[in-house]
C-alpha cells in the first residue's frame, strides 16, 4: 500500500488536517501524521467573520502523531501534505521537516500545501525560482520574498505542487493533488515485461 505523509504539529487547521487524512484513507492510502514529537496532538478551529479583519481561533480536535520528524525516511512514501493552521508557523524552524520537503521536491514527488503550509515550504527553500504556490492571502508577502509567485486560487498547480488558500478550498484543492497521485502511483509501478512466443 502505497504511503502520503502529514506535517503538522499543534495548533494545525482542524478541517486541513482530518480532510485530507480522511480522504487519503478513503482512497486507499496509508497515511501518517508527523509532527516534532510523536504525542497527542491540539488542534484548532479558524474560523471567518463578516467584518472582522482576520480569522477567530478555538480549540478544535486532538489526534496522536505516529512518527516525529527526525525518524521520518521520506524516500517511504509516495507523496506529502502540509496543511496550515498556526502550526507551520513553528515547524518550519525544525531542521528535519525542512529535510523531509526538500526530499519531495527534489525527486518531484506530489506535495499539497494549504493555507500557512507554504510557510514550511519557504523556511525550506522550495519557493525559489518561480514556484507558483497560493496560500491564505496574508502570506503573499512571505511567498514572494521566498522567491514564489503568490497566485490567489483554490487550486494553483505548479509541477508537483497543488496549494490552496484555505479550508474552504479543499474540494478543488484534493481533486487536483488526487490526480497528481494517480500519476505518480503509475509511475512507481515497475513495468511488466512483454513476452513473445
Amino acid at each position: 500500500m502505497d504511503k502520503i505523509i502529514i506535517l503538522t504539529g499543534d495548533a494545525a487547521e482542524t478541517l486541513e488536517v482530518f480532510y485530507p487524512y480522511q480522504r487519503l484513507l478513503e482512497a486507499g492510502y496509508e497515511v501518517h501524521i508527523a509532527a516534532p514529537e510523536k504525542k497527542t496532538l491540539q488542534f484548532v478551529v479558524h474560523d471567518f467573520v463578516d467584518g472582522f479583519d482576520t480569522y477567530t481561533e478555538k480549540l478544535g480536535h486532538t489526534l496522536a502523531a505516529d512518527v516525529a520528524f527526525r525518524d521520518v525516511n521520506p524516500a517511504d512514501y509516495l507523496a506529502l501534505v502540509v496543511p496550515g493552521g498556526r502550526a507551520p508557523e513553528y515547524i518550519r524552524n525544525d531542521e528535519d521537516a525542512q529535510r523531509i520537503v526538500r526530499y519531495f521536491f527534489e525527486t518531484n514527488a506530489p506535495v499539497a500545501a494549504l493555507c500557512h503550509g507554504p510557510m514550511l515550504l519557504a523556511a525550506a527553500g522550495v519557493l525559489k525560482g518561480g514556484r507558483i504556490s497560493s496560500a491564505y492571502p496574508a502570506l503573499k508577502l512571505d511567498v514572494e520574498l521566498a522567491g514564489g509567485i503568490f497566485e490567489n486560487g483554490a487550486a494553483v498547480v505548479d509541477g508537483n505542487l497543488v496549494s490552496g488558500r484555505a479550508w474552504p478550498d479543499h474540494p478543488e484543492w484534493m481533486r487536483e493533488f488526487m490526480k497528481l497521485l494517480d500519476d505518480a502511483r503509475v509511475q512507481s509501478r515497475p513495468v511488466e515485461a512483454v513476452t513473445t512466443a
